[in-house]
């Protein structure tokens, strides 16, 4: 566990034997939480040969549990939380693989803070509507099916993380929520993947990203929904992996070139 300011976080480290490069620190999804990653980071540790990180925000998995209501600052507060974690773990130099709302969330890091590089797997820059109309079919769902028993395998109160999630995304006056202005400031190397199908974000999401970070290397899967990592696992562990190199050769030659 990691404690940041009283608020205890569930953490957990997959180790390489070659990893003594800057780590890939993991940023799971709305509904997500380190176990939740499943056998993703004990894989990207190995391919990469780099220490790999995951924890869970407060609410989530073994985490603090979330106290009050979301507002649609949610993100920007938690990436402050990241700056937080960051400098106590001795993190900064991190490179942050996010999915969807860890991806928005590292993104808004990224947007003023140096670090080791951007992975963003399905990232939101803005409300569209077939997110909302999928966050309200979930939602349905869960009012007649087993979903919340199932994400009480993985959460210590599936019930309040499922509500703080969705009413958040459903509220009124959170559908102006938009980054966009943020991601153009981002200077670290950057990939974002996302799924042709994904049933949370358009194409029109990673267009966004293109416009606003032209020095990002952009992915669209086939065959592909809002989890990359999980529905063309193969493709997106081959991107990660040649982006971590990539980018390890480039710090490499601009530090021999000082």
């Amino acid at each position: 566990m990691w404690t940041i300011n009283g608020v205890s976080l569930e953490a957990r480290v997959w180790s390489s034997p070659a990893a003594d490069s800057p780590p890939l620190l993991l940023l799971h999804e709305g509904l997500g939480s380190v176990a939740q990653w499943k056998s993703f980071p004990a894989q990207l540790a190995e391919q990469t040969g780099r220490r790999v990180i995951a924890y869970s925000r407060p609410g989530h998995g073994a985490s603090s549990r979330l106290t009050g209501t979301r507002e649609p600052d949610f993100m920007h507060l938690e990436a402050e939380r990241l700056r937080l974690l960051l400098v106590d773990q001795g993190l900064s130099d991190a490179v942050l693989v996010g999915h969807s709302d860890g991806a928005s969330i590292a993104l808004l890091y990224a947007s003023a803070h140096p670090c080791g590089g951007l992975v963003l797997l399905a990232p939101h820059l803005f409300v569209e509507p077939i997110t909302v109309a999928s966050i309200r079919a979930v939602k349905a769902r869960a009012e007649r099916t087993d979903l919340l028993d199932r994400l009480g395998r993985y959460h210590a109160d599936a019930d309040h993380i499922f509500r703080g999630w969705s009413e958040i995304w459903l509220r009124p006056d959170f559908q102006r929520w938009n980054i966009e202005a943020e991601a153009a400031r981002i200077t670290a190397p950057t990939l974002v993947i996302q799924g042709r199908d994904d049933e949370y974000g358009s194409p029109a999401q990673l267009r966004a990203v293109a416009r606003a970070v032209p020095h990002a290397d952009v992915l669209e899967l086939g065959r592909c929904g809002h989890s990359p990592h999980r529905d063309r696992a193969r493709a997106t562990m081959a991107a990660i992996v040649a982006f971590v190199r990539g980018n390890s050769r480039r710090a490499q030659s601009s530090n021999g070139a000082q």
